[in-house]
């Protein structure tokens, strides 16, 4: 009999995240000292679960999730609890990821074990490390978890990883996903996660790292690469809001070099990233034409409103968006625009701009992704009521949707807003 091994909840959402810490396992050579198992569904990870309790001394059964999927988690921990009652402490639950992050005690009080906060690529091999070894937990910055009293120990803020340290997947394990080039952001919109979980200083992946990765992937027959980064533009930014056009060409252009001879293609500014309205300039448009392969540009406006903006401390205005939309039609390119609807402090007036907004720029040529606000923990609007959206939004909503000019989750995004919001005023499911 074994140890112990890690099984993983394998869920698709989640995979960027699991993959960033299967690639600071390899760093740290633990893939081959410890077995890794993943899971897709509820069905084959309590089957499988029951296996591996047979062969190992310990299973560390870790989940990565968003507030959106903690009904889900939930249910699955539950069902945990009650199937494997006898061998509960052969089983170590952890948890990581935006909702733990936020919702740290909720989060333990659902039955997890452990909660790593925020950045896990060095808080959870040196977990793993000090489970191999028998050492001592509380000495790793990052972690929670209740004590024999069943209160609340924190180890304390984790220091912010350099990505130039850690890969940005694990080859050795084939766990592929677009180069993450740029963590942090500096805006802190009232109601996004990414600058409380990542801070909001920007980190870059330095050019000689990514196209080290870029190399390794054309290698494996890999043609078509994607970036991850809060706002594409800003890469080489001191402070992510000054545009580093230099550090941004000479990326790009490296990119260009590398991948073009080799029949690859690059996408730049377009899922799963994006880029802000006030970064979208003839200079950095130019660069898209010249340099990448993506047919569109992915926007951020969330509101018509410039009172809203300035309520959400958006940083830029709906002149900015207006702008922006032109210079991507002109160069030939599609704009997809982003809005929340329902936002905090929202009045009809607003509601009234925003529909302009929108029409105008499905007129320009745009494609709008519609969204409904969802109060998220740790954010300063998680406490605000649901957003709702109005018969007068459904109305344009319908009419962009008939005319192919606007997709989105919204309809999906508004029940589950009101499920979060009583969630976090009763921390009741």
């Amino acid at each position: 009999m074994g140890s112990f091994c890690v099984a993983i909840f394998d869920l698709k959402s989640n995979r960027y995240s699991f993959n960033a810490l299967l690639g600071a396992l390899e760093k740290r050579d633990l893939i081959e000292k410890i077995p890794i198992y993943f899971f897709k569904d509820k069905s084959s990870l309590l089957k499988n679960v029951t296996e591996l309790l047979e062969n190992y001394n310990q299973v560390i059964l870790a989940f990565s999730f968003f507030t959106t999927q903690l009904w889900e988690i939930a249910e699955i921990i539950k069902n945990i609890q009650k199937f494997f009652k006898s061998k509960r402490k052969k089983l170590i639950l952890v948890a990581g990821g935006p909702h733990p992050t936020g919702d740290v005690k909720g989060v333990l009080n659902l039955g997890f074990d452990f909660v790593f906060i925020g950045e896990a690529e060095k808080s959870f091999p040196e977990f793993l490390r000090a489970l191999k070894y028998k050492n001592d937990f509380s000495q790793i910055k990052g972690l929670a978890y209740l004590n024999e009293k069943k209160k609340l120990f924190y180890t304390g803020q984790p220091e912010k990883v350099d990505l130039n340290f850690y890969p940005p997947f694990s080859l050795k394990l084939n766990r592929i996903n677009p180069i993450e080039i740029t963590r942090g952001c500096p805006f802190g919109c009232f109601y996004c996660q990414t600058p409380r979980i990542f801070g909001r200083k920007v980190r870059h992946r330095k050019i000689e790292n990514i196209l080290k990765y870029v190399e390794l992937l054309l290698k494996r027959g890999i043609k078509d690469f994607r970036f991850i980064t809060p706002n594409a533009f800003s890469y080489g930014s001191p402070d992510g809001k000054i545009l580093n056009l230099s550090a941004l060409e000479i990326l790009l252009k490296s990119l260009y070099e590398l991948v073009k001879p080799k029949g690859g293609r690059i996408f730049f500014g377009s899922f799963p990233s994006e880029v802000r309205p006030e970064h979208v300039t003839e200079e950095t448009i130019a660069f898209i034409k010249k340099y990448a392969d993506n047919d569109n540009l992915v926007i951020g406006a969330q509101s018509g409103s410039n009172r809203i903006l300035n309520l959400c401390k958006r940083g830029h205005t709906v002149e900015d968006v207006y702008k922006a939309v032109k210079l991507i039609i002109k160069a030939g390119l599609k704009a997809k625009v982003d809005f929340i609807f329902g936002l905090p402090g929202e009045t009809k007036e607003d509601i009234k701009l925003t529909i302009k907004v929108m029409e105008d720029l499905a007129k320009m040529g745009a494609i709008i992704h519609a969204h409904t606000f969802m109060p998220l923990p740790q954010t300063p609007f998680a406490y605000e009521k649901p957003g709702k959206i109005s018969p007068e939004l459904l109305k344009i909503i319908n009419k962009l949707l008939g005319k192919g000019l606007l997709f989105g989750d919204w309809k999906v995004q508004e029940k589950l807003a009101e499920k979060i919001h009583i969630y976090l005023h009763t921390r009741s499911l």
